[in-house]
């Protein structure tokens, strides 16, 4: 048993092997757990913060762990008791072997840890008492072998001597065989006497060489028989045979011959199998008539390469001969690979560099020969590789560049097969996720937006949505959209629009007018949440449609309230003579600014009608004298939009021939107006005003009106057709078909209007001028 200063001192003894890059320790067996095995941080020059970063661990492929790895120390304890004997037999050297795998980045070392014997077990035969019998005729110098003793223990603790007493008759001698071990033969050195003697006993003891000393014993009962001369002899010494593994129950593996030149009983021949403490009897039997050696159990090579067996031929007489049988086991290919996984990534950056190690592998096949030759490859078409470091250690690696947007996952199928006949193979499956890095921008539904809204909105009005998909997951893939500063005719952009940063909404800052604005452009980014992020822009037009919301505008007859203007029609005029020309514009656009013109109201309806396109005011039958010197029409101007909006003009006409009738018809007319002025002031000034005229311009007038009269003859005679005239200065500019709001104009009339012209001049203040009354 290991003493105090044993247990202290360990006898711990370091090897660093430059070789494998690994450390070799040397303890007893039978520690007490928790004991240390060695400094391994220290010895493997790590610190033991990189043994905890690293998630340091031990990596075996046995069951059962014997060592543990305490990483905040960074030594290696005792986790279990270890029995030499229970672990590795007689095997010798008796070693662990197991390695230590680091991660970030990964590593691994190789580590060796030697069990030393300690004399914890005692020679022991396996039967108590042996019993012999003996001719009183054997001669000097007959040899009897007894069975061995078996000492687990190895090395100095192992079985060293024998001791055979008393030593009256037989003495005791060691035979060393061919494969180190020893037979025990009891040798007759004095004749035996039956007579004096018919029974002896004598103590077989076996002693180990450790400290202390511990021993065995076998009582040896020998009977005195009476003539039996000759024992048995077997053909050979050393016998071999083959058997291959997995062979079926009951196979004949060898026969084994011995001869005895007795006759009769002592001539008759008993076989059997001398193996002691091992499973050799368990896997043969022979048969004790004829040594027959049939196979009774189930053969492994992977367990046992080879048996020997030791067989005994015994007479009746006592007397006997050994020999050994030598069985050879022969591998077949009855293991698959076994792959073991090391350690391994699940998850790796798309942006990960070449030959970054995914996972270790560690293949092992327990055939040999061919049979135990393995060679691993993975699935094709996937970017990695299959790297052997060393003998049966693989490292699975990238081989080309990752897209996590072409391929988020790899199911990567690794599969091992040997070189044997039929080859065996295995495989597993690893899964490896692809994690996301920003390289992808969001990416529009368009190149570029356009989108319309009616003017006069309610601010705030949603107007349409910009779409943008990023390829990126998760936090790389939510785009916001953020309105890129510009200017507006000046203005910045921001007054007229907003975007909703998550969804992309475009809305409507203020209400707008068609009139003032038409469409206007900007620019929407869409940025990632990616670290940095990466954006793309667009362009998007909004367009703006017209609404009706202005009323047409009379240019034409302009309606005044400081005096009473009208258009005079002779009575001579005919079917269709052009009376005026109402003239309106409309702001508006499209349909929304084409206009209608109705007669509403009319002194006489049957007199005058208005152009519905054009608002020429015509007369419909031939005036008479019997018609009204003063007539009023009210004429109504709508434009097409939905609703329409509408705007009246009153237009005064005078149905005479001269100056004068129309002074004296129309002095009452003032009354018809539509202005709430005060009668009697409007009397006094067209009193005032016409007396003045009258007296200073009244030959200047009658001079013109003759004048013009004659003209006016002359052309009404001609039958010339009346085409109206439209200035240029009214055609649209801004594509509404409407007119301009600032004009200018001139007018110049006669008593008949088919002999009238249009002047139209340069922008300013409007003047109309016509030889016509004015009160």
């Amino acid at each position: 048993r290991e003493t105090v200063s044993e247990t202290m001192n360990r006898q711990v003894l370091l090897f660093i092997s430059l070789l494998s890059l690994g450390v070799s320790y040397t303890i007893p067996e039978e520690m007490s757990k928790g004991s240390l095995v060695g400094n391994i941080a220290q010895d493997l020059g790590l610190e033991t913060k990189r043994l905890t970063s690293g998630k340091a661990r031990i990596y075996t492929r046995d069951s059962d762990e014997y060592i543990e790895l305490n990483r905040e120390r960074g030594v290696l304890l005792v986790k279990e008791r270890i029995d030499r004997e229970a672990l590795c037999r007689q095997t010798t050297p008796c070693a662990l072997h197991f390695q230590i795998i680091l991660e970030n980045p990964m590593e691994f070392y190789s580590v060796t840890v030697q069990i030393t014997d300690i004399n914890d077990n005692a020679p022991t035969f396996e039967e108590g008492e042996i019993k012999f019998k003996i001719s009183e005729s054997a001669i000097t110098g007959a040899k009897f072998v007894l069975e061995r003793a078996v000492d687990l223990d190895v090395g100095m603790n192992d079985l060293q001597r024998y001791e055979l007493k008393p030593t009256d008759n037989f003495a005791l001698k060691l035979h060393n065989n061919a494969d180190g071990n020893k037979n025990v033969e009891m040798v007759l050195q004095k004749p035996l006497d039956r007579e004096k003697q018919e029974q002896i006993s004598l103590v077989l003891t076996a002693v180990d060489g450790g400290e202390p000393q511990m021993s065995g014993t076998m009582l040896i009962i020998i009977t005195v028989l009476d003539v039996n001369d000759n024992a048995p002899v077997f053909t050979q010494q050393t016998y071999k045979a083959t058997v291959t593994e997995n062979s079926p129950k009951g196979t004949v593996v060898a026969t084994v011959t011995a001869s005895d030149a007795d006759q009769g009983s002592n001539g008759k021949i008993t076989y059997s199998i001398t193996n002691t403490l091992d499973d050799v009897r368990k896997m043969f039997k022979i048969n004790r008539e004829n040594g027959e050696v049939t196979l009774i159990g189930n053969v492994d090579f992977e367990e046992s390469r080879n048996f020997q067996i030791n067989v005994r031929a015994s007479d009746d007489g006592g007397l006997t001969d050994s020999c050994k049988l030598i069985v050879d086991v022969q591998d077949v290919n009855d293991n698959n690979p076994e792959i073991n996984i090391m350690s391994k990534s699940t998850v790796i950056s798309e942006d990960a560099k070449l030959s970054t190690v995914v996972t270790m592998i560690n293949i092992e096949d327990k055939d040999t020969g061919e049979n135990g030759k393995v060679l691993c490859f993975i699935s094709e078409n996937v970017p990695f590789i299959l790297k052997t470091s060393t003998n049966n250690f693989y490292s699975l690696v990238t081989d080309s560049d990752l897209d996590r947007e072409r391929a988020s996952e790899y199911n990567i199928t690794v599969t091992c097969s040997d070189e044997g006949v039929p080859s065996l193979s295995s495989s597993v499956t690893l899964t490896l996720q692809i994690s996301d890095v920003n390289d992808n921008a969001p990416v529009f539904e368009r190149s570029s937006y356009e989108a319309y809204i009616v003017e006069n909105n309610t601010p705030g009005l949603s107007i349409f949505t910009v779409k943008a998909r990023d390829a990126d997951w998760n936090q790389n893939a939510r785009v916001s959209y953020i309105l890129e500063d510009s200017s507006v005719n000046g203005v910045p952009v921001s007054s007229y629009v907003s975007v909703s940063a998550d969804s992309g909404v475009i809305h409507a800052v203020r209400s707008f007018d068609y009139e003032q604005i038409k469409d206007f452009q900007f620019r929407v980014k869409a940025q990632d949440g990616g670290s940095p992020p990466l954006s793309s822009n667009v362009s998007v037009k909004i367009m703006i449609q017209d609404q009706n919301d202005n009323p047409p505008q009379v240019l034409y007859p302009v309606q005044t309230g400081g005096s009473l203007v009208a258009e005079m029609v002779p009575r001579s005029a005919d079917v269709g003579y052009l009376v005026t020309k109402v003239v309106a514009v409309d702001v508006d656009s499209g349909q929304n600014a084409w206009l209608s013109y109705k007669l509403q109201k009319a002194t006489d309806r049957a007199l005058f009608e208005v152009g519905l396109q054009n608002g020429e005011i015509r007369t419909i039958r031939q005036v008479t004298d019997k018609d009204a010197v003063k007539q009023r029409l009210t004429v109504i101007v709508e434009d097409n939009g939905q609703p329409s909006r509408s705007a009246t003009v009153i237009v005064n006409v005078a149905v005479a021939d001269s100056f004068p009738e129309v002074l004296s018809e129309f002095t009452d007319f003032t009354h018809d107006k539509e202005y709430n002025d005060n009668l009697t002031f409007y009397l006094v000034l067209a009193l005032a005003v016409v007396s003045f005229l009258f007296i200073t311009c009244l030959v200047v007038i009658i001079s013109v009106k003759i004048y013009r009269w004659r003209q006016s003859r002359v052309l009404y005679h001609s039958n010339l057709p009346v085409i109206p005239y439209y200035p240029p200065r009214y055609s649209d500019t801004l594509g509404t078909g409407t007119l301009q709001h600032v004009y200018n104009y001139e007018v110049c009339r006669t008593t008949d209007s088919r002999k009238s012209d249009c002047k139209f001049g340069r922008a300013g203040n409007y003047r109309h001028q016509r030889q016509q009354p004015e009160f």
